[in-house]
């Protein structure tokens, strides 16, 4: 892979399993004479929940592939059990596209919305039981570009997905959550939501 990342200079996209990711391969995609990458695809996959370790990629390899690519899309899929997430999310990444295909923590949502600010796109499989209001707003708040979410099997308050859709209303174009995540509450019920949701989307 370095040798492709060197010597194809016409390289546009690349995706590969995490375990394949380093830092040497960031800094090679990030040289002076390798064209700027538009797309870069990384799976995170566990197949042995406890067996599995994962790396930290540096900062540094990653300030210095964005410097050198700025426009690229981080597309990254995580299949992973909650104790494995440890070595992500810890500092600010690049990444635009996250997908979460197995139960997502809080602890982790909420780190996702401090160390992603280029996120584009979030899709969370599931959750568990316990509310995403503090995570979602965070995420809204930090994550400027965000137009796109998918919710699955999560759940959050009526009042803070109201104000989530307040505050990324005019940006998102794709808003997918099935009605049973949503949470009735004092300010607003379900029959309530769907009118002041579409009023925010336009």
């Amino acid at each position: 892979i370095l040798c492709v990342a060197d010597q194809c200079h016409g390289l546009r996209e690349l995706a590969l399993n995490y375990h394949l990711l380093s830092d040497e391969l960031l800094l090679a995609l990030s040289s002076e004479k390798h064209v700027r990458l538009e797309h870069l695809r990384i799976d995170v996959v566990s197949e042995n929940p406890g067996q599995t370790h994962f790396h930290t990629i540096q900062k540094s390899s990653w300030d210095a592939f964005i410097k050198h690519s700025p426009k690229v899309n981080l597309v990254m899929y995580f299949f992973l059990y909650e104790e494995e997430f440890d070595p992500f999310f810890r500092y600010e990444i690049p990444a635009t596209h996250l997908y979460f295909g197995r139960s997502v923590s809080k602890d982790v949502l909420g780190r996702v919305g401090m160390t992603c600010p280029r996120l584009v796109e979030l899709v969370v499989c599931a959750n568990g039981l316990r509310p995403l209001d503090e995570e979602l707003i965070r995420i809204a708040e930090r994550c400027k570009n965000l137009s796109a979410i998918g919710l699955g099997e999560c759940e959050v308050s009526c009042s803070a997905f109201v104000e989530f859709v307040k505050m990324c209303g005019g940006r998102l174009s794709q808003l997918s959550i099935m009605e049973e995540v949503l949470i009735p509450d004092q300010k607003y019920s379900l029959e309530q939501i769907h009118w002041e949701v579409s009023k925010h989307l336009g």
